[in-house]
């Protein structure tokens, strides 16, 4: 089964590159991924740390480059690492080029400017055209593309399997006792019958695991960066293990022994190519912003249910998200929510460039998120609101659930969320 990576929020196929500003923001993103990647990382995680080692008295930087400390050698192997890194970043950079950049490019012109020793490599066919085309770099979709390899660990690795347990664990249950409800009133229905939304979907694993419980799932994501990513995992990655990522190789901070910077992980720890084939559901994913697609008359009771999992607070105005599940959302539907409220959008101003929106939106008289004006609210107060505008919560936990974030367990440093789950029902 191959992701269905269609644009619910414009009518055909949705050409990014039809617009200079959605051209020249795609561009960064797939620039973050190639070229960018594997040079900045290098530079930043081990070039000025040498050169900050160097400039140590003499016979310190001697002293230390030897055993038991061997700082040249961690930061030789800090290298490597990198380099097993860039190799994934590079491959989400193919997936994302192939899905959003290479059908509108004119085949003629590429091959008028790839050299023919190249014809048959793709990364030096689409590295090629990225070398011909204006390419303005962006420190934020920089960071974003080193937080989004890191996040495969949370998502597609072995490792991460805890941190997904504890997220996900509690969603696909209320789903399961949910189902169950309703096919104890409806003998005959199935569970490929039973549509749910996974908003911020990110890397896709939760449409995933949904999609492999038997239940027919949309995955909805706004980050190109993340689209880039789920679309590699799930489309074309041909092995468990495939890529090798090393999740903490960047941080030298807070670490017990060295060993633990250079852990790695193989992913993803399932291939989900071989395993969608018996699924019986339907998987998709939509391409924009949550807020404009699923608050239109088109997406009207359309989900049995909305799964969000660490999203809601990625809203500048939360009022925009409750409308939009309320709108998509059929009579008596469930909405299940779990994560901590770590607003995206503290104190933003007034009238913002839309410059951290990714997809977007400017052709809609909704703007969605990028419309001006923010606000944060307590646990408390969102709950409220959720019922305030529609809904019933039938269930509401705080402190119950402990989780790491993409966690290293051997840092002196832990950051846990206590995150707060939430059933609701639209009335």
């Amino acid at each position: 089964m191959e992701l269905d990576m269609s644009n619910e929020e414009t009518s055909g196929d949705f050409n990014p590159m039809s617009d200079p500003d959605e051209q020249k923001h795609l561009l960064s993103v797939l620039d973050s991924f190639s070229r960018s990647y594997r040079r900045l990382a290098h530079f930043n995680g081990t070039h000025v740390r040498r050169q900050a080692f160097y400039s140590l008295p003499s016979e310190h930087w001697d002293l230390l480059s030897k055993p038991p400390f061997s700082v040249l050698e961690s930061l030789s192997k800090v290298d490597d690492l990198i380099e097993s890194n860039a190799e994934l970043a590079e491959a989400i950079f193919k997936a994302g080029f192939k899905n959003f950049l290479a059908p509108t490019i004119d085949s003629n012109w590429v091959a008028t400017i790839v050299p023919e020793k190249f014809a048959r490599d793709e990364y030096k066919v689409f590295s090629t055209v990225m070398d011909h085309v204006s390419v303005d770099s962006s420190e934020t979709n920089l960071d974003k593309a080193r937080s989004c390899v890191n996040q495969f660990y949370r998502d597609w690795s072995t490792e991460g399997a805890t941190e997904r347990s504890k997220c996900f664990g509690p969603v696909m249950n209320a789903l399961q006792n949910e189902f169950q409800l309703h096919s104890a009133k409806a003998p005959g229905l199935v569970k490929s019958d039973w549509k749910v939304l996974v908003p911020g979907a990110g890397l896709g694993r939760l449409v995933f695991d949904i999609c492999l419980a038997g239940y027919s799932v949309e995955g909805n994501e706004i980050s190109y960066h993340a689209l880039m990513a789920s679309s590699l995992t799930l489309n074309h990655t041909t092995k468990v293990g495939e890529f090798t990522v090393a999740p903490f190789a960047l941080n030298g901070s807070n670490h017990v022994r060295r060993s633990d910077q250079f852990k790695t992980c193989r992913v993803p720890d399932v291939h989900p190519g071989t395993a969608l084939d018996t699924a019986t559901g339907e998987m998709s994913m939509s391409t924009g912003d949550f807020c404009v697609i699923y608050n239109q008359p088109g997406s009207r009771d359309t989900f049995d249910a909305v799964a969000t999992v660490f999203f809601i607070d990625t809203a500048p105005n939360i009022i925009r998200y409750v409308e939009a599940v309320r709108n998509c959302l059929k009579p008596g539907g469930i909405w299940i929510n779990l994560g901590p409220l770590l607003w995206h959008h503290v104190a933003r101003p007034p009238n913002p460039d839309g410059g951290d929106k990714e997809i977007s939106t400017h052709s809609h008289e909704d703007t969605g998120i990028a419309d001006p004006g923010s606000v944060e609210l307590s646990d408390e107060e969102v709950v409220a609101l959720v019922e305030h505008l529609g809904f019933s919560i039938e269930k509401h936990e705080t402190g119950q659930i402990e989780t790491g974030y993409i966690l290293n367990e051997s840092s002196m440093l832990q950051n846990t969320y206590h995150p707060s789950f939430w059933v609701a029902r639209k009335n």
